[in-house]
């Protein structure tokens, strides 16, 4: 296979997307399981502070050159900022020290679910009953998945303020996604990630600094900065990147359902790093996930469903 063939299949938003799934999937057990060693804010701060010196000698020249069109734009770059960088995130760890991992899999999965309602609310994106079906199919999945195949299992989910976080976070996920639409042309992906970040992080920044008041403080070791270099550099920079090219490439309601691929992912870094067997249950969720995936991006894209 030529080079070019090569780097055409690396491209491809399908590939991107599902590799994007895969970093925040890793990103979510890491947090979990540092929850006790970093505060959730501090866990945010980092994680984008990495990311910002690292990236910020490689876009610089280019935020400069185009930096009329930062400008003229920069009402919904700073909405991006707050939401994409201060926000989602951060959110997502608060949650994490109050809920499962279970729960927090089963909220990752509804963004699919608000992202064509908010398209529709602000931009009269069409959705179409095959999408919706398909969102629906892979939602039934990541349920069965949770469930364990019991509706038993289900019935007996306990929801808490960690649940709400996560909710809540879930919801500007899916705002942060249709609003992609508005990332300037001119900017390349990583480009675009230097900008929300100079609108984000310093409102990152204040919050911040509110939460070691509070006496909140990191508790540093080889684990602690092995885990900020990870979210500084995989979930932050590459999954970014992955994420924003296919979501730009197939739009919101196509891009926005490979989320459900999170628990997937979940699944088989379980298997692999902790040694717990797949089950049944685990067969038909990814089968309804997959189905679900199929049946929503084997179709036109509607008018008008674009990044």
């Amino acid at each position: 296979m030529s080079r070019s063939r090569v780097g055409q299949h690396l491209a491809s938003p399908w590939l991107l997307l599902s590799a994007a799934s895969l970093f925040w999937a890793i990103n979510m057990v890491v947090g979990r399981g540092l929850r006790g060693d970093i505060p959730p804010v501090a866990m945010a701060f980092w994680r984008w502070t990495i990311s910002f010196v690292l990236i910020l000698p490689f876009v610089t020249p280019v935020l400069w050159r185009e930096r009329r069109t930062i400008a003229a734009s920069w009402p919904v770059l700073a909405l991006l900022g707050l939401v994409g960088i201060c926000l989602f995130n951060t959110m997502c760890y608060i949650a994490l020290t109050m809920t499962t991992a279970t729960n927090g899999a089963l909220f990752n999965s509804v963004v699919p679910v608000f992202i064509p309602p908010m398209a529709w609310l602000l931009f009269r994106t069409r959705t179409t009953w095959r999408q919706m079906a398909g969102i629906l199919i892979s939602l039934l999945g990541v349920v069965v998945i949770v469930a364990e195949g019991r509706l038993e299992t289900l019935q007996a989910l306990a929801f808490n303020r960690g649940d709400l976080w996560l909710l809540a976070a879930m919801v500007l996920w899916a705002l942060y996604t249709v609003l992609l639409k508005f990332r300037p042309p001119t900017l390349g992906m990583l480009d675009f990630l230097g900008v929300i970040l100079l609108f984000g992080w310093p409102m990152l920044a204040v919050w911040y600094a509110f939460e070691l008041s509070t006496g909140a403080h990191v508790v540093w070791s080889v684990r602690s900065v092995a885990a900020l270099a990870y979210f500084g550099t995989v979930p932050s920079i590459l999954a970014f990147v992955c994420y924003s090219r296919g979501v730009a490439a197939v739009g919101p309601t196509r891009g926005g359902i490979f989320v459900h691929l999170v628990p997937v992912f979940g699944i088989a870094l379980s298997t692999l790093v902790l040694g717990e067997p797949p089950h049944l249950h685990h067969a038909f969720g990814i089968l309804f996930i997959a189905a679900g995936i199929v049946l929503t991006t084997t179709q036109r894209r509607p008018r008008g469903d674009h990044g």
